[in-house]
């Protein structure tokens, strides 16, 4: 299928940075990119306010109908979401299939999505964005092609029958239950193997899977496009001092993510708020980096995860230009294609932990080997030797302040 032809349309209000709008504006081509489309104009307008009728000013209109006829434009693509009015207002004026940035996005999700839960999500949350929308959109549905924006639900027949839409969104939320409940069981089975959860945070396109397959050794999907990786994947992995952990990818954040795609995603993300550390992955060589920072740092707040100690990692040293200043703390710079910089990382997850946790030390006899074991691998171990006077080991290590080995440690320390 040749790509389809894009005009992104956009209006700025007096409030808006100019900063932010633009950066707004290069992430849309970048999403039109990554949905399989070329963006061959972008038309700006600054208004007070949106038009309620038509998003953009009736003189504007006239100008974008000009240019998708000359530029034999297939799409109309607008930086904001807009209503089922606005939609079929300016559909109609331009002649051609007009769609929003939250479907855009939901469209990209409903093609990356692998896992049986992931592409429930998507249905869901694409569904719930269609369903206020259907009044009137019986000529734009009826006439949908293969394109972008018509991935998913929009292919079958939905605009004659809300109650279908309801009767599948009741049956979707039904059947995510099962798999939150399952989900829920496993988290649980973690929490009482004591094993330490690492999630892998971060704007989309940061680098979050490059690094995660690197530490891992795994081969989940890595491709410079935004989105990558929409289910979250759950590797073993080992610190150098034995500690054990869990260390989960998971889903790109970005700016002005639809709320169905939150809310249909809420399961996933807590994996983010089951966490016992989160590694934030930064894309340092971004000019934007500093506002998909704050993104995610918002996004971590709404999921109540942003007391969960943290490591910023700001990744792609090697295409940094500019005297570049992290402003999040604690921080490390590295490229997560270099090999000494990911056992330099390793390290700093430990360091940091170490101001986190409690400092402990233990006399254990030798024959305690369940002890010794579950020492080296549920904690932080500093130090290690034998006693032979006494026949037994003394360790001296950190571990977490809630683990339940505290209570043996303080029963049997030095």
């Amino acid at each position: 299928m040749s790509e389809e032809r894009v005009i992104v349309i956009a209006v700025k209000k007096p409030k808006q940075l100019d900063d932010y709008f633009t950066s707004s504006l290069e992430e849309l081509i970048s999403l039109v990119n990554t949905a399989g489309g070329k963006v061959v104009e972008v038309i700006t307008q600054n208004r007070e306010r949106i038009h309620s009728a038509f998003y953009i000013g009736e003189g504007k209109m006239a100008e974008i109908k000009e240019r998708v006829e000359e530029l034999d434009a297939d799409l109309v693509i607008s930086n904001d979401e807009l209503s089922a009015g606005q939609s079929r207002n300016l559909s109609d004026f331009f002649g051609v299939r007009v769609i929003d940035r939250s479907q855009l996005i939901l469209d990209i999700f409903a093609g990356r999505a692998k896992t049986k839960e992931g592409k429930l999500q998507v249905e869901l949350a694409q569904l719930q964005y269609l369903l206020p929308r259907l009044r009137g959109q019986g000529i734009q549905l009826s006439r949908l092609g293969a394109g972008i924006g018509t991935r998913g639900p929009g292919e079958t027949k939905l605009e004659t029958d809300q109650r279908h839409i309801r009767r599948r969104i009741d049956d979707i939320k039904r059947r995510l239950k099962q798999v939150v409940k399952q989900r829920d069981i496993y988290r649980k089975r973690r929490k009482q193997n004591e094993v330490f959860q690492i999630a892998i945070v971060g704007y989309t396109n940061a680098g979050k899977s490059t690094l995660f397959n690197r530490l891992t050794n795994s081969e989940s999907l890595e491709e410079d496009k935004l989105f990558a990786t929409l289910d979250p994947l759950t590797r073993k992995f080992q610190l150098p001092s034995g500690l054990g952990v869990l260390l989960t990818d998971t889903v790109g954040f970005i700016q002005q993510l639809p709320t169905t795609l939150i809310a249909a995603f809420r399961s996933t993300l807590e994996e983010v708020s089951e966490a016992d550390f989160i590694l934030h992955v930064v894309d340092s060589s971004h000019p934007d980096y500093e506002q998909h920072q704050d993104t995610v740092l918002k996004l971590l707040d709404e999921l109540d995860s942003s007391s969960i100690p943290m490591l910023t990692v700001y990744n792609k040293k090697d295409l940094i230009l500019a005297d570049f200043i992290p402003n999040n703390r604690p921080y490390i710079i590295i490229s997560a294609l270099e090999s000494d910089d990911l056992t330099r990382l390793i390290h700093k997850i430990e360091e940091v932990l170490k101001l986190e946790w409690k400092s402990y030390e233990i006399k254990v006899k030798a024959e305690n080997g369940n002890l010794l074991n579950r020492l080296e691998h549920e904690t932080i171990l500093v130090e290690k030797h034998f006693d032979e006077q006494t026949e037994s080991y003394v360790i001296n290590g950190f571990i977490r302040p809630d683990h339940p080995l505290l209570g043996i440690i303080k029963e049997n320390s030095q």
